[in-house]
């Protein structure tokens, strides 16, 4: 016996105000993202209208002036003081004043990336760019197998992108976007004149990744923040959850893995380093171990922070309860 057919339930509209405040809402976040769009297009112009060394020294004047007050700089002084007990508390105040020049300057370095690289291989010590490993990324642009690069948030960790699309490699780099739409498309925009193939941390990056590593493409990788769910590693004596990816991307095409870094010199100059290949753990099977792949990578970084410490990026929790 066939029952009848229920009448289609009619869902009820939220109520006017409800709808206003939600339109409400949507319109000052869409005005909000304007006014940063804005205001950044604006700052990269006026940046662009100096010459580097002015606009560097200009930047980290006022970030090494301000910086220091604002909030954030309370996790950049509990992680100096966990991680170099040893230093006074003016130490510790130098190093940050430090670190937010650093800061300053990458604003002034983003906004003229594209006027960056100078390096000439017939004159290596004639521009702003030192390169040391030049002939590695040579040999890795035609040996036509995969490899992974890893870096870290020091110096102008930008030109470690810049630099393998000045070399020619071919392959990517996974980045991270603003949470602001219209500066994320600005920079986006800004980056892929200067940099390979952007790779947007999303779902789909592991198969995008995967897919360039078995066509012998090469990726590099930022992997010195905190990462949930991540592997266990100790650094500067402390444990922390770090990003996997690059070790389980290195156990499955079993390719090499070099680190990449670059120093921030004095006068507007960078020296760029990538090193040989780093030897990974192996596991029982013969495999890479991945998480004691990651504490090799991590003490690598740990030897380049304790080298620089204000060119590092110490205003992030890298380490969590």
């Amino acid at each position: 016996m066939s029952h009848p057919a229920k009448p289609p339930v009619k869902r009820a509209r939220p109520p006017l105000l409800h709808r206003i405040r939600a339109g409400l809402r949507h319109r000052l976040n869409a005005i909000g993202e304007s006014i940063v769009g804005g205001y950044v297009r604006f700052s990269i112009w006026w940046l662009r209208l100096w010459p580097l060394s002015v606009s560097s020294g200009g930047m980290a004047f006022w970030a090494k002036l301000v910086g220091p007050f604002l909030p954030v700089t309370k996790v950049a002084r509990r992680n100096l003081t966990a991680a170099f007990p040893e230093k006074s508390a003016a130490e510790i105040n130098r190093m940050i004043r430090g670190i937010w020049a650093n800061m300053g300057r990458l604003t002034a370095d983003f906004a003229q990336q594209d006027r960056l690289w100078d390096y000439d291989p017939a004159r290596p010590d004639a521009g702003r760019i030192e390169v040391v490993g030049a002939h590695i990324l040579e040999r890795l642009r035609t040996d036509d197998r995969p490899a992974l690069f890893f870096t870290a948030h020091t110096g102008n960790w930008e030109l470690c992108a810049i630099a393998g699309a000045k070399f020619d490699v071919p392959g990517g780099v996974l980045y991270r976007a603003p949470n602001n739409k219209k500066a994320a498309d600005l920079i986006e925009e800004m980056r892929s004149e200067t940099m390979p193939y952007l790779i947007r941390a999303r779902r789909d990056a592991g198969r995008v990744m995967a897919r360039m590593l078995s066509e012998g493409q090469h990726l590099g990788m930022l992997v010195d923040q905190y990462w949930t769910g991540g592997p266990e590693v100790m650094f500067f004596g402390r444990p922390c959850a770090t990003n996997p990816t690059l070790a389980r991307l290195a156990r499955q095409f079993e390719c090499p893995v070099h680190g990449m870094r670059v120093i921030r010199l004095p006068g507007a100059r960078f020296r760029v380093e990538i090193t040989e290949e780093i030897e990974m753990p192996r596991d029982g099977e013969g495999k890479i171990d991945v998480q004691a792949g990651m504490q090799v990578v991590t003490s690598v970084i740990e030897t380049w922070v304790r080298e620089y410490p204000e060119q590092w990026l110490w205003l992030h929790r890298r380490w969590r309860p």
